[in-house]
């Protein structure tokens, strides 16, 4: 590059631990998910379609079978703590707030669907994260094969245990609420 090349960008120019008025500060990129832990930040891609279209399906199918006072959404930005700011794929959650960031407080569940470029993530920081936080389900998705297969888990003494798997590419659920969820595609 010619050495009067200047770029500038807000993750570039930044010093120090990140807080969380920070990250709310950045720009909306559409490429990029930017989550908070700690002062740092986590960046995964967006889903591939499959994966969307996965947390689309059982968004809907949670969204129908809440009970009054409850949603699910996806995509959320959640305040964990004020070091902590997740982004899960779909949610359950107490209906009504209008904000950028929902408290976690107001959280019954979070879901995840796994990607290749954030699995880990998946599976052991944000279950651990959700369990600290006292999120009562955290459902996983892992879409490797032509059927999904999904795994509810209830925390239990600030411990995540299995309490659902699906069969056959369905999940039928009875807590937190009944809901069967078809995860085929």
């Amino acid at each position: 590059m010619p050495a009067d090349y200047e770029y500038s960008h807000p993750l570039l120019d930044h010093d120090g631990p990140w807080t969380l008025d920070d990250v709310m500060a950045l720009p909306e990129e559409t490429l990029q998910r930017v989550e908070l832990v700690d002062g740092s930040l986590l960046m995964s891609p967006g889903g591939t379609v499959r994966h969307q279209r996965l947390a689309s399906r059982i968004t809907e199918a949670l969204h129908a079978a809440c009970p009054p006072g409850l949603e699910a959404i996806a995509g959320l930005n959640l305040e964990v703590s004020d070091t902590r700011m997740l982004i899960a794929d779909f949610t359950v959650n107490v209906a009504g707030e209008d904000g950028l960031l929902l408290p976690v407080a107001d959280l019954l569940l979070a879901g995840e669907v796994l990607s290749p470029s954030n699995k880990f993530n998946d599976l052991v920081l944000k279950r651990k994260l959700y369990a600290e936080a006292g999120v009562p389900f955290y459902l996983v998705v892992d879409p490797k094969d032509a059927v999904a297969a999904a795994t509810l888990f209830e925390l239990k003494a600030g411990e995540y245990v299995e309490i659902a798997r699906s069969e056959d590419g369905v999940l039928k659920l009875e807590r937190p609420f009944p809901v069967t969820i078809e995860l085929s595609l």
